[in-house]
């Protein structure tokens, strides 16, 4: 997605730029935020482009920074103005996960994504029946229309990422995703489908990380990487972790790279791409010979 059309990596672009001209200017974030008369979080969530800025606090922090470059200025105060729009996500405010809107903006901008799952297929991978079977799995009571607007979402987030200049994906799956039948038989077995159909793509590698292989460093929970080609953009990597009630992220240099270490692990532990479409392709025969077999009550 090209930046003009994302709100986000503009927050995060004016954020690198605002925490660059904050370090010339030999002021911490502490100092910089008591100069300012703001708390340390405000400046830290505007420098981490979790949060959008306005034009005025803009130009009171270059003013404090004493940037004198009126192009600069000029850009950085666009900047603040374009990042306050909202991205085509916004109108699904009301059934978007907390804070999922930051991984909405960044998921386009990416170079490559790798996933690790250990529970189920990742978002951008499921078809609209799974994603539908899973969310009515959700404990906390989730209307049929919150449902459908929460899968009406996730497809166009397939779309936008799937497009004519995707990035590149590495999915790891547990064998576990394959044998736990979410939505029935016949849901899966199109699941099955639609994993091999994105196996063909040259983007996309898939793994599995098959039982016999133990003890891992995935055993604490699933996470996602994403790295971005201009680091003057984004922090070069950043890790995202998901739970019941929310998401955070990792943009710490050596905890990410604690994650990408552990990604590593797990993809030399798991089957060879080849190897993994061969199981899939059988996961798949085995649940339409069930269906099939469900349907003759044999």
């Amino acid at each position: 997605m090209a930046d003009a059309d994302n709100p986000t990596a503009r927050r995060r672009r004016l954020g690198v730029e605002l925490r660059r001209l904050r370090e010339n200017a030999g002021l911490t974030g502490e100092e910089a935020a008591e100069r300012m008369s703001w708390s340390g979080s405000k400046l830290s969530r505007i420098e981490r482009g979790q949060v959008a800025t306005n034009s005025d606090d803009v130009r009171d922090l270059l003013e404090l920074y004493e940037v004198a470059d009126a192009r600069l200025r000029q850009t950085l105060i666009t900047l603040a103005r374009e990042s306050r729009r909202r991205g085509w996500w916004h109108v699904y405010g009301d059934v978007m996960p907390e804070r999922f809107d930051v991984y909405l903006g960044l998921e386009p901008e990416a170079a490559t994504l790798r996933f690790f799952q250990g529970a189920i297929v990742p978002g951008l991978l499921q078809t609209r029946d799974y994603a539908r079977a899973l969310m009515r799995a959700h404990p906390s009571p989730v209307s049929e229309d919150e449902i459908e607007r929460r899968t009406e979402m996730r497809i166009r987030r397939q779309e936008l990422v799937f497009d004519d200049t995707p990035p590149q994906i590495w999915a790891l799956l547990d064998e576990s995703i394959l044998h736990r039948p979410i939505g029935g038989r016949a849901v899966m077995a199109d699941q099955m489908r639609r994993l091999l159909d994105i196996h063909e793509k040259s983007q996309v590698t898939l793994q599995i990380l098959p039982f016999q292989a133990g003890a891992h460093s995935g055993l604490n929970g699933s996470f996602d990487i994403l790295e971005f080609a201009q680091s003057d953009i984004h922090a070069p990597r950043l890790v995202h972790v998901e739970n019941l009630t929310g998401s955070f992220y990792i943009e710490k240099t050596a905890e990410a790279a604690f994650y990408t270490a552990a990604f590593e692990h797990l993809r030399s532990a798991a089957l060879h791409p080849e190897q993994t479409r061969e199981v899939i392709r059988g996961a798949e025969r085995r649940l339409r010979s069930e269906e099939e077999g469900e349907a003759d009550g044999t």
